[in-house]
C-alpha cells in the first residue's frame, strides 16, 4: 500500500487550478469547489422525496455526461477528499470504477499511478471514519487494480495488504482487503484474458501460506488473550467435574491435531475422546468487542480462502486446531442468555456475538469437507477434523440443565445448528465411504450421536434435513449390498442394532401417542408449492426412512410395524360397542369425556399414519419373497379387508359424537387410508391368486379375499359416502380390476350388476376423476388379459361383445349426435350438445389413452372395434366445433391418442382420411389466423395438431410414409413461415419436436443409398434436397433467437441426429451449413446471450470439429477471425496461434473457452482505448 501524499491541494489551491470550462462539471462551469457544491445539490434533489421521474432523468444525464469526460476522475478525487455527502462520494467512486474496469489499460502510467497512490492515500486515511459500505467500495476499487497489474507494474499490491493485516491500527482493514482479493482474483470475471487469469491464481497460490499462517496467528492470539483471561480469573460452572467435557484452547498446548503423520487406528480408536486441556469452554468469559471483530473478518477471509484452494500441506494441523477452538463458541447457549451478555457494546458498529464465530468456523470447516477430491495425504487430517467435530457432537447433544425440556440443542443459535447439520450430511455424503470400510472407525458411536442429535432437533426443518443424512446414509449400505464381492451378512450384523433403534424412534416420533404436543403444532390444512400440507410433509418424510430401513430389514420392520397397529386397530374395532341409536334414530358414539375423545383422536390419528407405513411394505411380500412372507400378507390382508367391510357396515363416518367435528375426519381418514393399503398390496394379491391357480389348494381363499373385497367397495359407489373415501374406493377398484384381474370376477353377480348401472349413468353425481377412474377400470378388466390364464382360456370372443355393449351405452348419447347436418349451422345445437361432446371425448381419451402401456394387440383391437362407431361421430362433430378453441383442443387430443395407441388397429386408408381431414380443415389462412390470435388455447390447438403429426411420421410402416410430403408442406411452409420471426416461444418445440422426429424415422426420404453402394461410390444421393435443406436451416435459425428452452432442445435435435445418422460427416452438410453452424454456436458464446448452454454448445462445436479437424483448425478459425470486428491484425494471430490443436474433448473444451474469454477481453480493451491508442 502506498503510503504518499494525495495530490490534492486545499481548497483555495485547487480553486486558483481550475483554470479552463475543460476541468468544469457540465454546465457549471466553475471550481472544483463550486462545482463540488452544485453535485451535492445534485445529489440531494435526486434522492429526495419531492424529485420528479422527469428530473431525476436529468439529472442523471448530466452527471453521465461529466462522467464521461477525459479528466473527470481528477475532479472526482477533490470531490471524494473533500465531501462529507455519502452520495457524492459513492457517485465518485462510481466513475473511479468505471474508469478503472473499463479505461485502465488507454491511461497514461503516471496517471495509473496518481489514482493508485490516492486511492491509497485515501483509503489509509479514511478507512475509520467512513461508512461500511464506502470503505468496502473503495476497497473493492483499490483491489480492481490490483487485479489489473499486480505484480508487473503494482509489485507491492499484495505485500503491502499482508503489512496491513499484520498491524494492530490497520488489521481490520487488511482482512477486508485480503477477504476481497480471494474474491476478485480467485475467480476473476470475464474482462481478464485467460493467460492473465491463470497468472492471477498462481500468484494468490504462491502467497497461500503465508496468508494462512498470518490468519492463523491472528485467531490464535485472541485465543492466547481468552486462554489468559480464563487462567487468571476462572469463574465457577455447574459442570466443573466433568472432565471429560473440556477443550484445549492454546494452539501450543493442544494435543488433538499432531504436525506429525498419525497412524489411523491409533487415531480412530480415540476418535470420541475429549481432548485433552487446562480450561473449561462452557465457563470462558466473552472476548471484547474488536477482538471478536477481527475473528469474525478473520474467519469469514478463512472461509472463502477454504472455497477454491486446494486440499494440500499449506492447511496446516495448528490452523484446524484453531478453527475448530472457534467452532467451540457455538456449543454456548443462544444469544440473549448468558454467552451474549457484555460481550457488545449496543449500538456498535461492529457488532458480532460470540455464536457468529462459531457459524463462520463451522462454515470454515464445510468448505474444506465440501470437496470430494481429497488427496491420499490429507485423509489423516480429515480424520482429525473429525475426531474435532464429533467432540463437538458429543457436547451439543449431551443434556442441559439450563432449560426445562433438558434439550441443549434448543438453546444454540439456530444457524450453527443448521451449520453443523450440514457437517454430517458431507460427511455422511462424501466421506463416510472412506472410512466406513476401516474396522477400527467407531461408526457405531457415530451413528449413535447423530442418532441424538436427530431425535433432539427442536424444529422440524432441523429433523428434515437429519432424515435427509440418514436416507443417504441408508442409499449407501444398499449401493454396498448390491456390490456381489461384500459380506451381506456382516454389514446387516454390523446395523442392525443402530438401524432398529432408529426405526423404533422414527415410528414413535410419527405416533400422536408419544409426541402428541409437536405434531398438534403442525398445520394439517394449508398447501405448500408441492400440494402437501406440514403434517403430510413430516409423515412422508418419516415413512421414507421407514421405507428405506425395510429394504434392508424387511422383517424387523414389519415386527415393529405391526405392534402399534394391531393395538390401535384392536380400538377402531372395538368401537362398534360403544355406538347407539338415540331417540331421532341416529347413530351416536357414547365416548363421552373429553380426555377419552382425546385419545380416540390420538389413537385414529396414529392408525392412519401406520396403515400409509404398513402400504409403504407391499413390495417385501412379492416377487422372490413372496413364499418365505406369504403367511404374514395373509394375516395382514385378512384384517386390512376385515376392516374395509368393518368400516362400511358400522359406517362410523356418520356416527354422531360430542367431538364430531375432529372424529368424522378421523374416521373417514381412516376407511381411506384403509382402502388405500389394500391397493398397496394388489400386487401381492395379484401373485397370490397366480399361485392358487397353480397349486389350486388355496383357490378357495384366493376367491374369498377378491370377493369379499369386490363386494366391500362395490357397496361405496351406491351410497352416499364422503368424497375422499370415493376416491379410494375408485382407486382400489382399477387395482382389483386391472392390476389382480383374476378371471373368477367375471362371473361375480354383483360386478355384472354394476357394468349395468354405471353404464347407464349412475356415477353422473361422482366428480369426473371418479368416473373416469371407474370406467376406465370396468372397461380393462374386459380389454386386459386375466392373469393366470392361458389364451385359450381368456374368453375373447365373450369379453369383445361385453366391451363393446359396455361402451356403446356408455357412450349413447355421443353416438346420437351422428347426423351433425342440423347442428351444422346451428349455434344452439351446438352449445346444448357441448358438454355432452367434451366430457366423451375426455372419457374416450382416458380409456384409450390408458390401455397403451399393458394393452396387448388382441386388447387393442377390441378396443378399437368398440370405438369405431365412436370415431366416425368423431369426425363428423369435429368441423362443427372448429370455431369453439376449447373443444378442438379434445378433439385434437382425442385423435393424438387415437393414432398414439390404435394406429395399426385403424389401418393407413382409415389413417388417410383422417388427416385428409385435417388438411381441409387446417388450411394455411386458418393456422395463420389461430396463430396471429395469439391465444392460449390457439397455441395448444396448432401445438396438437403438431402432435398427431408427429405420431405419423415416427410409424415405420411404409403405408404411412405417402404422409411425408403433406406433413412437411404444412410443417415448412404453412406453419413455420408464421412462428419463425416471432420472439414468443409458443409452437416452436413442438414444431421443432415434429421436424426432429421426422427426421430421426425417415431418414432414406432423403438419404436412400445403402451402406454397400455408400463404399463403392463416394458420391451422397440426397433426394428432396431442397426440403432437407430448408429443415436444417430452420434449426440453424433458432439458435439465432432468445429463447433458451428450444435452443437447448435443437441441440439436443441435432446431437441425436449425428449420432444416429452422422449428420455432420454428410457433404450436403459439410459444404453448405457446416461453417454456418460453427460460426453461430461461436458466436453465441461470444456473447454470452445462452450461457446456460455453454457446455452443451461446446460439445456441439467439438462434434462439428471432430469430422474435420483440420480443417477447422487451418480454415474455420481463420475465418471466423477475419470476420471478427473491434481487433487488429496482430491481435487475430495471436487468438489463432493460442488456439491450440488438441484433439480430446476436454483439451478442446479449454481452447474453446479460452479463444472466447480472450477474443471478448480484446474487444473491450479495444473499445476502451482512446482514439489514436495503439492496441495490444
Amino acid at each position: 500500500m502506498e503510503r504518499v501524499r494525495a495530490g490534492q491541494g486545499d481548497d483555495d489551491d485547487d480553486d486558483d487550478d481550475a483554470a479552463d470550462g475543460d476541468d468544469d462539471i457540465g454546465y457549471l462551469q466553475a471550481s472544483d469547489a463550486e462545482s463540488l457544491h452544485a453535485l451535492e445539490n445534485l445529489m440531494t434533489e435526486f434522492f429526495s422525496v419531492s424529485a420528479k421521474n422527469e428530473r431525476k432523468r436529468e439529472i442523471e444525464e448530466l452527471l453521465n455526461n461529466f462522467s464521461q469526460q477525459r479528466d473527470a476522475w481528477k475532479h472526482c478525487f477533490y470531490f471524494m477528499t473533500h465531501s462529507h455527502n455519502q452520495y457524492v462520494i459513492m457517485y465518485s467512486m462510481n466513475v473511479l470504477e468505471k474508469l478503472i474496469n473499463h479505461q485502465w489499460v488507454g491511461l497514461q502510467a503516471a496517471d495509473k499511478m496518481e489514482i493508485r497512490t490516492a486511492l491509497n492515500t485515501f483509503l489509509l486515511n479514511q478507512h475509520n471514519s467512513l461508512e461500511s459500505f464506502l470503505r468496502n467500495k473503495l476497497i473493492k476499487l483499490v483491489v480492481d487494480i490490483g487485479r489489473l497489474d499486480w505484480p508487473h507494474f503494482y509489485p507491492d499490491f499484495f505485500s503491502s495488504i499482508l503489512q496491513l493485516v499484520q498491524q494492530p491500527d490497520t488489521c481490520v482493514l487488511g482482512l477486508i482487503l485480503l477477504h476481497t482479493t480471494s474474491e476478485e482474483l480467485a475467480c476473476p470475471r470475464e474482462d481478464l484474458c485467460m493467460s492473465r487469469k491463470a497468472e492471477l491464481q498462481r500468484l494468490l497460490l504462491q502467497q497461500i501460506p503465508t496468508v494462512l499462517s498470518l490468519l492463523n496467528g491472528i485467531l490464535s492470539s485472541i485465543l492466547e488473550r481468552h486462554r489468559s483471561m480464563v487462567t487468571a480469573t476462572p469463574p465457577p460452572s455447574p459442570t466443573q467435574n466433568r472432565s471429560q467435557m473440556t477443550l484445549s484452547v492454546s494452539p501450543v498446548q493442544s494435543s488433538v491435531i499432531s504436525s506429525s503423520p498419525v497412524q489411523s487406528r491409533n487415531l480412530v480408536s480415540n476418535l470420541f475422546k475429549s481432548p485433552q486441556s487446562h480450561v473449561q469452554t462452557e465457563s470462558l468469559p466473552p472476548l471484547d468487542a474488536q477482538s471478536q471483530y477481527i475473528a469474525h473478518l478473520a474467519l469469514n477471509c478463512l472461509s472463502h480462502l477454504f472455497s477454491w484452494i486446494p486440499l494440500s500441506t499449506t492447511i496446516t494441523p495448528a490452523l484446524l486446531s484453531t478453527v475448530f477452538h472457534y467452532a467451540a463458541f457455538g456449543c454456548e447457549v443462544s444469544p440473549g442468555s448468558r454467552g451474549d451478555s457484555g460481550a457488545m457494546t449496543k449500538g456498535s458498529p461492529h457488532t458480532v456475538s460470540p455464536h457468529t464465530l462459531g457459524v463462520l468456523a463451522m462454515g470454515c470447516i464445510n468448505e474444506l469437507l465440501s470437496k470430494n477430491c481429497v488427496p491420499q495425504e490429507f485423509e489423516d487430517f480429515l480424520l482429525q477434523m473429525f475426531q474435532q467435530t464429533f467432540y463437538l457432537l458429543q457436547r451439543i447433544t449431551k443434556d442441559s440443565t439450563t432449560n426445562s425440556s433438558g434439550n441443549r440443542l434448543a438453546e444454540l443459535d439456530d444457524v450453527y445448528v443448521e451449520k453443523f447439520t450440514d457437517f454430517l450430511q458431507l460427511f455422511v455424503s462424501i466421506h463416510l465411504r472412506r472410512f466406513e470400510a476401516n474396522k477400527h472407525f467407531p461408526v457405531s458411536d457415530f451413528l449413535g450421536l447423530f442418532f441424538r442429535y436427530t431425535f433432539k432437533q427442536p424444529s422440524s426443518e432441523g429433523f428434515f434435513a437429519c432424515l435427509d443424512t440418514w436416507a443417504v446414509f441408508l442409499d449407501y449400505l444398499l449401493t454396498q449390498l448390491g456390490n456381489r464381492t461384500v459380506d451381506r451378512d456382516s454389514i446387516l450384523q454390523k446395523y442392525h442394532e443402530p438401524l432398529s433403534l432408529l426405526l423404533t424412534h422414527i415410528l414413535q416420533k410419527l405416533q400422536f401417542k408419544y409426541n402428541q404436543s409437536q405434531l398438534d403444532e403442525l398445520d394439517d390444512d394449508t398447501l405448500d408449492d408441492d400440494s402437501e400440507t406440514e403434517w403430510q410433509h413430516f409423515l412422508r418424510q418419516c415413512l421414507e426412512i421407514v421405507a428405506k430401513v425395510a429394504e434392508l430389514f424387511p422383517t424387523i420392520t414389519f415386527q415393529l410395524l405391526f405392534q402399534p397397529f394391531q393395538e390401535n386397530l384392536n380400538v377402531y374395532l372395538g368401537l362398534e360397542q360403544f355406538i347407539s341409536l338415540n331417540g331421532n334414530n341416529i347413530a351416536t358414539l357414547d365416548v363421552r369425556g373429553e380426555n377419552e375423545c382425546r385419545r380416540l383422536h390420538c389413537t385414529l390419528r396414529d392408525l392412519s399414519s401406520l396403515l400409509q407405513a404398513m402400504g409403504r411394505l407391499a413390495d417385501h411380500f412379492i416377487g422372490d419373497k413372496y413364499e418365505r412372507n406369504v403367511a404374514d400378507a395373509k394375516m395382514l390382508m385378512e384384517r386390512l379387508s376385515y376392516t374395509a367391510a368393518y368400516g362400511m357396515k358400522v359406517k362410523l363416518y356418520e356416527v354422531q359424537s360430542v367431538a364430531n367435528s375432529v372424529l368424522q375426519a378421523d374416521f373417514i381418514e381412516v376407511h381411506a387410508q384403509t382402502l388405500a393399503t389394500i391397493k398397496a398390496f394388489a400386487g401381492w394379491l395379484a401373485q397370490f391368486c397366480v399361485e392358487s391357480l397353480k397349486k389350486g389348494d388355496q383357490q378357495t381363499e384366493a376367491t374369498r379375499f377378491l370377493t369379499t373385497l369386490l363386494d366391500t367397495v362395490l357397496a361405496l359407489f351406491i351410497t352416499n359416502i364422503p368424497e375422499k373415501m370415493i376416491q379410494s374406493a375408485a382407486h382400489l377398484l382399477w387395482s382389483l380390476l386391472c392390476t389382480v384381474r383374476s378371471p373368477t370376477l367375471v362371473r361375480h353377480d354383483k360386478l355384472q350388476q354394476f357394468y349395468n348401472t354405471t353404464s347407464h349413468g349412475a356415477l353422473e353425481h361422482r366428480k369426473l376423476q371418479v368416473q373416469y377412474l371407474v370406467y376406465r377400470s370396468l372397461s380393462h378388466y374386459l380389454l386386459l388379459p386375466w392373469s393366470g390364464c392361458t389364451d385359450g382360456e381368456q374368453c375373447w370372443e365373450m369379453r369383445a361383445t361385453h366391451h363393446k355393449q359396455f361402451i356403446h351405452q356408455l357412450f349413447s348419447s355421443y353416438l346420437q349426435l351422428q347426423d351433425v347436418s342440423p347442428m351444422i349451422d346451428n349455434r344452439h345445437m351446438q352449445n346444448n350438445a357441448k358438454p355432452c361432446v367434451k366430457k366423451s371425448l375426455q372419457m374416450l381419451t382416458d380409456i384409450i389413452s390408458s390401455l397403451a402401456p399393458d394393452g396387448t394387440s388382441r386388447s387393442k383391437q377390441i378396443c378399437y372395434q368398440s370405438v369405431q362407431d365412436l370415431i366416425q361421430v368423431t369426425l363428423a362433430l369435429f368441423p362443427v366445433y372448429l370455431h369453439m378453441t376449447d373443444v378442438t383442443i379434445e378433439f385434437l387430443e382425442f385423435f393424438l391418442v387415437l393414432f398414439d395407441c390404435l394406429k395399426v388397429q385403424m389401418g393407413a386408408e382409415f389413417t388417410k382420411q383422417i388427416i385428409q381431414t385435417f388438411v381441409s380443415i387446417f388450411t394455411r389462412e386458418q393456422l395463420t389466423e389461430i396463430i396471429l390470435q395469439e391465444s392460449a388455447t390457439g397455441y395448444k390447438v396448432i401445438e396438437k395438431y403438431l402432435a398427431i403429426l408427429q405420431v405419423i411420421v415416427q410409424e415405420p410402416g411404409s403405408s404411412f410414409k405417402t404422409f411425408l410430403p403433406n406433413v412437411i408442406a404444412i410443417s415448412m411452409e404453412q406453419i413455420y413461415p408464421v412462428i419463425a420471426e416471432r420472439p414468443a416461444p409458443d409452437i416452436k418445440p413442438s414444431l421443432y419436436s415434429l421436424l426432429h422426429q421426422l427426421l430421426m424415422h425417415n431418414w432414406r426420404y432423403f438419404y436412400k443409398s445403402s451402406v454397400l453402394h455408400r463404399m463403392q461410390d463416394c458420391t451422397e444421393d440426397v433426394e428432396n434436397q431442397e426440403q432437407f435443406l430448408s429443415i436444417m436451416q430452420a434449426f440453424g435459425q433458432s439458435f439465432l433467437q432468445p429463447d433458451i428452452d428450444v435452443f437447448r432442445q435443437n441441440l439436443e435435435a441435432l446431437q441425436s441426429l449425428n449420432q444416429s445418422w452422422k449428420l455432420y460427416s454428410k457433404k450436403l452438410f459439410r459444404d453448405l451449413m457446416l461453417f454456418q453452424f460453427l460460426n453461430v454456436l461461436i458466436q453465441v458464446l461470444l456473447h454470452k446471450s445462452h450461457d446456460l448452454l455453454q457446455e452443451e454448445i461446446t460439445i456441439t462445436i467439438y462434434n462439428m470439429a471432430s469430422v474435420d479437424f483440420t480443417s477447422f483448425f487451418e480454415t474455420f478459425l481463420l475465418q471466423i477471425l477475419n470476420g471478427c470486428e473491434g481487433l487488429d491484425s496482430n491481435q487475430k494471430m495471436i487468438l489463432g496461434e493460442n488456439f491450440k490443436h488438441d484433439k480430446d474433448l476436454p483439451s478442446f473444451t479449454q481452447n474453446v473457452q479460452r479463444f472466447v474469454n480472450d477474443l471478448r477481453y480484446y474487444r473491450l480493451c479495444n473499445s476502451s482505448l482512446p482514439e489514436g491508442s495503439i492496441k495490444l
